[in-house]
């Protein structure tokens, strides 16, 4: 199933892996003119070598955009709703060159007051070529309901 889901449709312990994309120099220099941080550990490869990770790595939240528009792009995704928010932790460095994909899965569910949306929680994890998770945290997401039918068989 690649067609976008309701809420109904997701059911706890649903899991899938993102299609992995890899970290470039440009991506990682158009991050920071987007963002304006360009501390040299980023841009500076000399200055890099003098850091305990001993070259240019990405920037911490550069991590977490890809590890959400990964999910944009995986076989499994949601209707468009609304992100609640991100927990996410930073463990190792995502250097130029690491190629990254992201692993979810339906870790929690629950209805809401407000009628036709539930929430989803997606504990995530960002993991490079090595198997090694750089990035990991939790996605909470208010998603759509599937619309119910009325009486005379059309949608609500």
């Amino acid at each position: 199933m690649t067609d976008e889901r309701y809420w109904d449709d997701a059911k706890v312990g649903d899991e899938c892996v993102t299609p992995a994309v890899t970290v470039t120099e440009a991506m990682v220099n158009a991050y920071a003119e987007l963002t304006g941080d360009f501390t040299p550990v980023h841009l500076d490869e000399e200055y890099a070598k003098t850091t305990p990770f001993g070259t240019r790595v990405a920037h911490g939240l550069f991590g977490l955009s890809l590890a959400d528009g990964l999910k944009t792009r995986a076989d499994y995704r949601f209707l468009p709703g609304m992100s609640l928010g991100w927990t996410w932790d930073f463990k190792l460095p995502i250097k130029l060159g690491d190629t990254v994909h992201v692993k979810f899965r339906v870790g929690s569910m629950r209805t809401t007051k407000r009628n036709g949306w539930g929430i989803v929680v997606l504990p995530s994890e960002l993991i490079n070529q090595h198997g090694e998770v750089v990035q990991l945290g939790e996605h909470r997401l208010m998603i759509p309901m599937r619309p119910k039918a009325n009486a005379a068989g059309e949608q609500a």
